[in-house]
């Protein structure tokens, strides 16, 4: 009887064993074939190499980004929940005097910029960037990896225009991040 008992003790801990890592699936897997509460997991170590801080300039100003990697995101949509290894960015803008325009890295901000996805053909990660106040010049960002210092950098805003009643009060809704194609951006 005892024998019997540790056998389908033993079945019962490698079905859920397996039924654990097949929730695991890799960063470049296409979100309609993500099943709810799925790990889409940084198996090969793709989003390491992007770490860091960056620098680059542009139109007179300085943009410092800080790339760190956050293991088990939540991500919710209307249609599931998963979770996914991403890269989170916080970034600092200066203009050419070295006054702070916009601060994310320091300051409690609702800024969210963080990737979801890979884009293999391209060598790139494309993230989610929900914009300024209001959600002023909310898109995509895409970083790609060029050598061991350098990423080029793709920003492609959806939205670039507010409305004082979908913005109340007197925020500033300027767009600081450069809107821009291939910037290069350099590892401090």
């Amino acid at each position: 009887m005892k024998t019997i008992y540790l056998k389908f003790l033993m079945i019962g801990l490698m079905a859920s064993t397996l039924s654990c890592s097949a929730q695991n699936l890799p960063l470049n897997t296409p979100f309609a074939s993500i099943p709810n509460g799925a790990y889409i997991k940084d198996t090969n170590n793709e989003l390491i190499p992007f770490t860091g801080t960056y620098k680059a300039n542009f139109d007179g100003k300085e943009i410092t980004l800080f790339i760190t990697k956050q293991e088990n995101k939540l991500e919710q949509s209307a249609q599931k929940t998963y979770y996914i290894d991403a890269l989170i960015v916080k970034y600092i803008v200066k203009n050419s005097s070295g006054v702070i325009l916009q601060d994310t890295q320091n300051n409690a901000s609702n800024i969210e910029f963080y990737s979801f996805k890979m884009r293999p053909a391209k060598n790139a990660l494309q993230f989610i960037y929900t914009g300024t106040n209001c959600h002023v010049g909310w898109g995509d960002i895409y970083l790609k990896k060029i050598n061991a210092t350098q990423i080029s950098w793709e920003y492609r805003p959806d939205d670039i225009t507010t409305t004082s009643q979908s913005c109340p009060g007197n925020q500033d809704t300027t767009i600081y991040l450069p809107e821009t194609k291939d910037l290069i951006f350099t590892k401090q």
